[in-house]
């Protein structure tokens, strides 16, 4: 019902509860008079449950996460296949890709071939 019964004793307050097979719940005690509400608390922690379930469901969809995917240079094609789809799943799952190149050694002195093959990458991950 939602309407003021006006200014009670506790005694009076809890009676009305009992009457009406609710429970008494202290709204703000540091009011003066402290501000009480007729209602069923066990309905109520269970709808304020479930409100934060769903904030926290949409909150997860909402959120977007970075993958990192390693390779080299000289990939052999089945591992570049695996990363490709990896990429494209990630991608369709609405997350970020970041793909990264690990050089050993002397193998830095090939940047221009580990260009070519990210430039290739991201060729054939915008064909999807």
């Amino acid at each position: 019902d939602k309407e003021p019964l006006g200014v009670l004793s506790t005694a009076d307050a809890q009676n009305q509860a009992d009457d009406a097979g609710v429970d008494l719940v202290m709204i703000s005690p540091e009011a003066d008079p402290p501000v009480c509400r007729l209602m069923d608390y066990k309905k109520y922690k269970f709808d304020q449950e479930k409100k934060q379930k769903e904030a926290k469901k949409t909150q997860k969809q909402l959120q977007v996460n970075q993958k990192e995917l390693k390779m080299r240079y000289n990939i052999d094609e089945h591992d570049y296949n695996v990363r490709l789809k990896s990429a494209r799943k990630f991608l369709g799952a609405g997350d970020k890709v970041k793909l990264l190149c690990q050089f050993r050694g002397r193998e830095a002195d090939f940047k221009d071939m580990a260009q070519a093959t990210f430039l290739k990458f991201a060729e054939e991950v915008d064909e999807v």
